[in-house]
């Protein structure tokens, strides 16, 4: 709730100038709408103190069509916890209320924490469950090869955006259905307000991600490396990456990366069915290069749907 009082405010602070050039007011009272205003943002920061949100213990805040948000919830899973999730719409509170996603927030006592970044998630969960179920949290241990191999698999999947919206964001309808326009678990107030501002939002993304002929030869190119250094690991049979036949949370980090595009059965555990875009629907160039894709990385292939089906 408070998300939403803050959106609203943002919303009418944009507004103000309109306002006040459209009925002109004075300056004076414009200098007093200002300062109601701030009274207003005041107020809604006092709330979360006077009267703080009842949180669950475990909440992880996501966008559903997300390979980092897939990844932290793929591990939770695997641990067996209890958590609540809650969807987000879309690019919304990236760059409306600068909070990313995925977010874990969790409840000691009365205190509340929250963490953000998928990696230093995965960090909190093995320290806080490795010592009380360390078979179960053995996957999570973060060896120097695990940790090594999850930095660069994270980096490509910066990449992997610029892949994604260099195809989608001409295809309004596809980006929406993949921002969660048809998930009713996010508020309807955001499902409408991602339809309102698709333009502009297109706009910022292609800005922020340098979208581009250029980048997206670039960010091919470094999927294409790692997935063919990847294929040849895999070319002796091993079950996991970095060798033997226990996946761990780099296993996990790559199927989830990879799977936004593979898209297996499984992805995103039941929780992202309303906004998969189907791979018939993509637009053909970009089902052109997941052809590829599949034709020269068996192996790879291979290992996610493995995954998907043994391990989610």
């Amino acid at each position: 709730m408070t998300g939403k009082r803050k959106l609203v405010h943002l919303t009418a602070l944009f507004l103000l100038p309109l306002i006040v050039a459209a009925f002109g007011i004075s300056t004076a009272g414009a200098l007093g709408l200002v300062v109601l205003m701030l009274l207003w943002r005041w107020g809604i920061s006092l709330s979360t103190w006077v009267a703080p949100a009842k949180t669950p213990e475990l909440e992880l805040r996501t966008i559903s069509a997300s390979h980092f948000v897939e990844k932290v919830r793929w591990c939770m899973d695997r641990l067996g916890l209890d958590y609540t999730e809650s969807p987000c719409g879309g690019t919304l509170n990236a760059f409306y209320l600068g909070q990313s996603v995925p977010l874990l927030r969790f409840r000691t006592g009365g205190v509340c924490s929250s963490i953000g970044n998928s990696a230093e998630i995965l960090r909190y969960l093995w320290g806080r469950y490795g010592a009380e179920s360390p078979e179960k949290a053995a996957f999570l241990e973060p060896t120097p090869e695990r940790l090594g191999l999850e930095e660069r698999i994270d980096r490509c999947g910066a990449d992997l955006q610029v892949w994604v919206y260099y195809h989608l964001l001409g295809h309004r309808d596809l980006t929406l259905r993949a921002w969660g326009v048809d998930e009713p678990r996010i508020p309807a107030w955001q499902r409408f307000a991602l339809k309102l501002v698709y333009p502009l939002q297109a706009v910022l993304i292609r800005r922020a991600f340098q979208i581009s002929d250029r980048h997206h030869q670039r960010a091919v190119s470094h999927l294409d490396k790692l997935m063919g250094e990847v294929e040849q690991l895999l070319a002796d049979g091993r079950g996991s990456i970095l060798g033997g036949d226990e996946p761990n949370f780099s296993d996990f980090t790559y199927a989830s990366i990879m799977g936004l595009w593979l898209q297996p059965g499984a992805y995103g555990g039941g929780q992202a069915e309303n906004v998969k875009v189907p791979r018939e629907d993509f637009p053909e160039p970009m089902q052109r290069e997941i052809e590829s894709w599949i034709e020269r990385f068996p192996h790879n292939v291979a290992l996610i749907e493995k995954l998907y089906s043994d391990f989610r």
